[in-house]
């Protein structure tokens, strides 16, 4: 497994953050945090993670929004995005993914589900 897999996490609560951070860090994924929209933006376009977990729901600037802008810059339109978000109400998931993330986990999440979805994404077994 290339130790260059890098997963950016969009997540502005400390322990969904590092339930995240400590499970795909057991499968030797190097993992950054942002909590805001701006500094995911501002991370993302400076150096293009192969993956980002999007939380939704976050303060300013919300995971739709970064993830639009995402898309709309030629350096990481390509990147997946898996929304992480507490949104789990009947037409949710189809809003996230018209956004343009490419998965969709809603909170709370399970180890299995985050590992599994990863793994479609990056070189590791889920």
């Amino acid at each position: 497994m290339p130790a260059s897999q890098r997963v950016l996490v969009v997540e502005d609560n400390d322990l969904n953050y590092s339930l995240v951070e400590f499970v795909l860090g057991q499968q030797g994924l190097l993992i950054s945090r942002a909590d805001t929209g701006q500094q995911a933006l501002d991370m993302a376009t400076a150096d293009p993670p192969d993956l980002v977990f999007m939380d939704i729901q976050l303060p300013g600037m919300d995971g739709l929004e970064v993830t639009r802008r995402l898309r709309q810059n030629p350096l990481t339109q390509g990147v997946p995005i898996v929304a992480l978000t507490a949104l789990a109400m009947a037409g949710d998931e189809e809003r996230v993914l018209a956004a343009g993330c490419d998965a969709y986990l809603s909170k709370p999440v399970s180890p299995v589900d985050l590992v599994a979805v990863a793994s479609r994404f990056l070189d590791i077994r889920a």
